[in-house]
């Protein structure tokens, strides 16, 4: 079945948009906070269509995102007692349940692990919120960890530059089905250790 193929095509010609920055901007503050599409399928597809841009569009992404971590952080703060509900009826809550245990025992460790791996990110900072996390080491967490997934996106795209493209163009349905596969064996995991 060919589903990756179209959507990275389509995602590619997005990238090439002239609004393609400021989309960059918003669905990075929006996964932070709310939205379960991760970033890097925006970033990567744009530092391939511009490489000398690749720093500029990692520096969006983390600067926004750490903004939309902040908006969770404030969600997770102000209105838990509203969320949490739905949020206990979603397939997120095992994700939550595990980062309250992580914030006990890591601490503001644990926004870094969140920000840099594919562990939803944006139920981490709703949890630092609820759980009252430092702000100041939430931010610094946060700023190390996003910082660091999205400058290696953009670093490996540069430093792979027209053979990763071909690369990629080759084999975006076993890399994205594999993804699928590593996602959920993650998400599997972390439900059962904890």
């Amino acid at each position: 079945m060919n589903l990756f193929a179209p959507l990275y095509a389509r995602v590619l010609e997005w990238s090439r948009h002239q609004y393609a920055e400021r989309y960059l901007g918003a669905l990075s503050f929006a996964e932070s906070s709310f939205f379960p599409i991760p970033v890097d399928v925006m970033l990567a597809p744009m530092c391939l269509a511009d490489r000398r841009r690749a720093w500029r569009f990692a520096s969006v992404a983390t600067v926004f995102s750490v903004i939309g971590g902040l908006a969770g952080y404030a969600i997770g703060y102000a209105v838990f007692d509203a969320i949490e509900p739905w949020l206990a009826e979603s397939h997120y809550w095992g994700a939550y349940e595990t980062s309250r245990i992580w914030f006990d025992r890591y601490g503001v460790v644990a926004i870094f692990i969140a920000g840099f791996t594919p562990i939803p990110y944006k139920v981490f900072t709703i949890a630092a919120g609820a759980a009252a996390l430092s702000l100041p080491g939430f931010f610094i967490a946060s700023l190390i960890g996003r910082g660091a997934r999205f400058f290696l996106v953009a670093g490996l795209v540069v430093w792979g530059g027209d053979k990763l493209e071909a690369t990629l163009h080759k084999y975006v349905e076993r890399i994205g089905w594999g993804t699928v596969v590593i996602v959920i064996a993650i998400i599997g995991w972390l439900a059962v250790r904890d």
